[in-house]
């Protein structure tokens, strides 16, 4: 997606994409994939829409014009939140790509030094009278931990794999490939509500781990919103204490990312995790929607959000300022911020995703692009030569000339992410793509 932005008098022009990936946004479970997609693109051209009206002194006011229209333009269309924004963070994304051209500089210093404006009170009103600079990192991370997605459906060794799921792309398609493969010590584990699987899953899951990794590896749990009783989720955390095989393997969980389904998971008679007195630290996700979610959220004892792009950029900047505030005042690093993505690769998702998540300091960052497509071989084959040239650090070739994502010792170089204006240090040639008018 590509827009013109008139910056001090000079048109400049951002650029953003994402993946259509249906059954998030929305999981209404009787709408059609189809419906979804044609859903994602309508908050997209709404949010356009929206930006064509718009003038304003900062990115940041900007971007609150264009969020306060699509909120009551949703609201009124029966759209939910999580969805309309999507429409929004895409605008934004353009934007900032935008800015940072115009400005010479990458997206960490755009937000850290506030070259966009943002007002983090008119999110977080006990930030009022602080600045990005307080509790952004200095600069942004250089390299980023894979933490690579365990779906419920992966194989798990050789011994999973079948003539009608093998895939013999010459990429890893079990765990212990792609532990071997990308040096792997990161990962993520999701679970499907049914407690007695998820335990058989966990514990096949670990085998392989430890088998792999000794004991040199983390993970976070993901509840993956399976739960409408959170003491339903408690009595699988138990049963996992209790559990000789499962419990010294959880001595390396970081954390537990939305448990409870989101129409649930903000509600005081039913989220009650501030009683959960031993538990681990757990974060929201999905129920990320509204700009007030977080504060309600660790109201009722969570300990943080994720971030990923398709939730908005200066949003997640607010989030994560208030995230350091609050580890600061309570001389804790319970507070979190996970990096999350939604199955991006590049040329430009994966890339502007990683520039946001190392100006943001989000460390270990959930990847899983990697390992559901070979490399950028849905693309021409010139935009691999064109990343393989310019972002050599992030990807290398296949055998076949086409790049993939290079994931070594389990990590990401970000040199050349962030040396770009926000992420992509190249120019993307737009006639390579089908034109959809927006």
């Amino acid at each position: 997606m590509q827009c013109r932005y008139e910056i001090d008098g000079t048109v400049v022009t951002g650029i953003a994409s994402e993946g259509l990936l249906p059954k998030w946004f929305d999981k209404s479970p009787d709408k059609p994939a189809a419906q979804e997609i044609d859903e994602m693109l309508l908050v997209i051209r709404r949010a356009v829409g929206f930006a064509r009206e718009v003038s304003a002194a900062s990115a940041f006011e900007f971007w609150q014009q264009v969020y306060q229209a699509q909120v009551k333009w949703a609201a009124e269309q029966g759209l939910p939140s999580l969805l309309a924004q999507f429409g929004v963070s895409m605008v934004e994304r353009t934007l900032l790509d935008a800015l940072a051209r115009a400005e010479q500089c990458n997206l960490a210093t755009l937000l850290r030094e506030n070259r966009v404006g943002l007002n983090l009170a008119a999110i977080h009103p006990e930030l009022a009278g602080r600045t990005p600079d307080e509790f952004l990192p200095a600069q942004p991370l250089s390299k980023i931990i894979a933490r690579h997605t365990v779906g419920l459906s992966d194989p798990l060794t050789a011994a999973d794999l079948t003539t009608e799921n093998g895939i013999h792309d010459g990429l890893p398609q079990t765990l212990e490939d792609c532990i071997r493969f990308y040096g792997l010590y990161h990962f993520k584990l999701k679970v499907q509500g049914d407690v007695d699987q998820d335990l058989e899953r966990l514990r096949s899951v670990a085998r392989v781990i430890t088998r792999q990794c000794g004991t040199s590896y983390a993970f976070t749990l993901d509840g993956n919103e399976q739960y409408r009783e959170f003491p339903r989720f408690v009595e699988l955390w138990d049963r996992i204490q209790a559990d000789a095989s499962l419990h010294a393997f959880f001595e390396r969980l970081i954390f537990i990312e939305q448990p409870l389904y989101r129409d649930v998971a903000l509600d005081p008679a039913i989220a009650n995790i501030a009683d959960w007195k031993n538990g681990p630290p757990v974060i929201i996700d999905e129920s990320d929607a509204e700009l007030g979610a977080l504060a309600q959220a660790l109201k009722l004892g969570y300990a943080g959000t994720s971030h990923k792009n398709c939730k908005g950029i200066m949003k997640a900047a607010a989030h994560r300022c208030l995230i350091n505030h609050r580890n600061a005042t309570e001389n804790t690093n319970r507070y979190q911020m996970s990096g999350e993505d939604l199955v991006n690769i590049g040329p430009v998702a994966l890339l502007q995703d990683l520039a946001a998540q190392a100006a943001l300091g989000n460390t270990s960052v959930e990847r899983n692009g990697h390992h559901y497509y070979h490399g950028l071989s849905a693309f021409p084959k010139s935009i691999s030569q064109s990343m393989l040239q310019h972002h050599g650090d992030l990807y290398t070739p296949m055998d076949d000339g086409y790049a993939r994502v290079n994931i070594t010792g389990g990590e990401l170089d970000l040199t050349s992410i962030n040396a770009a204006p926000f992420g992509v240090g190249v120019e993307i040639p737009m006639d390579a793509f089908q034109e959809l008018s927006l």
